[in-house]
């Protein structure tokens, strides 16, 4: 292997919907992303970004060769840009030039890439959009079984709670024995439901159309990076319960505005 390349002294694979990205940290902190996969997987050709790059005052100066552990091949020297430039570079591609079925993911990277990745590597959280409900349609029959019947106790056991608390009118020592049993065993209603979701994403699709009429563009990104960012969320589906009337609201009220008639949901 060649050398003057950077070794890190950290690296991690994160989750961004469904695509893997590794970034790693060097010894002073600094974070850097292998920038061809990226390219690859927006369907954009590696040698006309990588001139880009080279064209780039400040990428060009910025890029680095690092050496990133792979699988299959081991330490591989791989051309890195910052994580603090990531968002320069892919807001420097024009989603309306790239093939149609990349679009989306074009507009979903350029919103979203750069924060999940800076939460994931500050904060420890590895994981996007992905839901206990998610992760339920492929688990083991027998384990979703036994999580199913937790939750059934979890909620005879909080109305039990309840029922004493009313009855001795000891609020304070059962909210805490409440409180320890759902940290204990989860508690159900954190995110949004499936159907909730479903009508989440249906009401986006309904503002999405509604808007692509008047601008002539696909909408959708937009729309769901503007729920996002409004609900401080990276998924609809990871919407709190509690915010889905005030959630549902704000995109009533958009179709309302842009159509001038009630919304369809």
């Amino acid at each position: 292997m060649a050398t003057g390349a950077l070794i890190p002294i950290e690296q991690k694979t994160i989750l961004f919907y469904e695509d893997e990205i590794t970034a790693v940290r060097m010894r002073d902190g600094a974070v850097y992303v292998p920038i061809k996969p990226i390219i690859e997987r927006l369907g954009l050709n590696w040698s006309g970004q990588r001139s880009r790059l080279q064209r780039d005052p400040i990428l060009n100066v910025e890029q680095r060769m690092c050496v990133i552990h792979t699988p299959r091949r081991g330490p591989q020297e791989t051309l890195c840009i910052p994580l603090d430039y990531l968002s320069g570079f892919l807001f420097g591609i024009n989603a309306d030039r790239v093939n149609p079925e990349y679009r989306e993911d074009v507009i979903r990277y350029q919103r979203e890439c750069y924060k999940v990745l800076s939460e994931a590597l500050t904060e420890g959280r590895l994981i996007t959009d992905i839901t206990f409900d998610d992760l339920l349609q492929t688990a083991d029959p027998g384990a979703v079984q036994a999580y199913q019947i937790a939750q059934a106790v979890v909620r005879l056991a909080r109305n039990q709670i309840l029922l004493e608390s009313r009855l001795s009118g000891r609020i304070d020592d059962h909210e805490g024995r409440l409180i320890t049993l759902e940290s204990q065993l989860g508690d159900t209603g954190r995110n949004v439901t499936p159907d909730q979701a479903s009508q989440l994403s249906q009401a986006v699709k309904a503002v999405a159309i509604e808007l692509g009429k008047k601008s002539g563009r696909n909408e959708f990104g937009a729309i769901y990076g503007e729920l996002y960012r409004k609900f401080g969320i990276t998924s609809y589906k990871m919407l709190p319960a509690r915010r889905f009337d005030e959630a549902m609201k704000f995109l009533t009220d958009w179709h309302e505005t842009i159509t001038g008639a009630a919304g369809p949901f």
